[in-house]
């Protein structure tokens, strides 16, 4: 693996890789990441995985900060892997003009995480769009479990980038059901066994809160009582019906974002 901080070096390594694929993370790899990783693997010639903690991205300053950076074990594990680059980048090396605030994006930017991280979609897609233009890749992988910004960066992609083409990977859950998140690293044993309660309760009543047999509001009540903090939002969307153009049916999502202690955890369902 050929682990690479300059733009100009990056370039020259990957011009004439015909079918590259980039997995773009913020470190702290775990198995959700990997899955993202070994589909890049069977799909592309090569894979390029990118470790950039997108600072325009964060609303808190705290976040930022407390971001989990453990670079030397992501590096251990990507090296297991058949991962060809890792581009780490620095800040000035991405925005060497400061941010775009020009982005435009989908008009789903505006609902769920979007009404209460302002700008944040934004930043996702612009430096999603400076990764493109420097390393030009055939394929570039997400998760689903970030489903607001995946269908965010399909839209942008198509629109900005059509020889690009954004492939969305299912989410990856633990044992106990939590979605694997980097953000996991801040929380407590405990908070670990209430995200695990919460997502059962959830999928154990899906189908009763998509035909509105029971409220959102009952399972709110419920979600407090488990000992969370904060809730953001919890909202059924259509996930066929997110961004244009539609696709046919319905395929229902329970779509919730929420605090344990200070860490802000976001899931579909």
């Amino acid at each position: 693996m050929k682990i690479i901080s300059s733009k100009s070096k990056l370039v020259k390594f990957t011009h004439y890789e015909k079918k590259l694929g980039l997995v773009p993370t913020m470190g702290a790899i775990h198995q959700g990441h990997i899955s993202l990783i070994k589909k890049s693997i069977t799909q592309c010639e090569k894979t390029i995985v990118s470790i950039f903690i997108n600072k325009p991205q964060f609303n808190r300053k705290n976040d930022f900060q407390k971001y989990p950076r453990p670079l030397k074990n992501d590096i251990s594990i990507l090296n297991k892997f058949r991962v060809d680059y890792l581009y780490l980048p620095s800040g000035n090396q991405i925005y060497p003009k400061g941010k775009n605030k020009n982005i435009k994006i989908s008009s789903v930017g505006k609902k769920l995480c979007g009404k209460f991280r302002p700008g944040h979609f934004e930043a996702v897609a612009d430096v999603i769009d400076r990764f493109i233009k420097i390393i030009k890749p055939k394929n570039i992988y997400f998760g689903e479990k970030d489903m607001q910004q995946l269908k965010i960066i399909e839209h942008f992609v198509k629109k900005n980038h059509p020889k690009t083409k954004v492939i969305g990977c299912k989410t990856v859950r633990d044992k106990s059901g939590i979605a694997l998140s980097s953000r996991n690293f801040l929380l407590s044993i405990k908070e670990k066994q209430i995200a695990s309660k919460i997502y059962k309760l959830i999928k154990k009543n899906k189908q009763n809160l998509v035909k509105k047999k029971l409220t959102l509001g009952s399972i709110k009540r419920k979600i407090f009582i488990l000992g969370v903090r904060k809730i953001d939002y919890i909202k059924i969307l259509n996930i066929n019906k997110l961004t244009k153009p539609y696709e046919r049916g319905n395929k229902y999502k329970i779509f919730l974002a929420y605090y344990l202690g200070s860490t802000r955890l976001i899931d579909n369902i």
